[in-house]
């Protein structure tokens, strides 16, 4: 089921990710769920790749890849 608003997206999702790293997931949520024909699991690998590509967990919290200064990104 594709996610009109980051308010629909689920309760974990909504309480860790940054704003603007829910608009990347659920964007990317509904393109592969669309492209893979409705395949929830594989949609989600694909938002939280497309989320990991921008965004990095330090300790708690998602930050931007450009914010990681000292840590190295994998």
């Amino acid at each position: 089921m594709p996610y009109a608003s980051n308010d629909d997206l689920p309760p974990p999702i909504r309480q860790h990710l940054p704003e603007h790293a829910q608009d990347i997931f659920r964007a990317a949520f509904n393109n592969a769920w669309s492209r893979y024909r409705g395949s929830e699991e594989t949609a989600h690998r694909v938002a939280w790749a497309a989320v990991k590509r921008q965004y990095v967990k330090r300790g708690d919290e998602w930050v931007p890849r450009g914010d990681v200064r000292g840590w190295r990104s994998v």
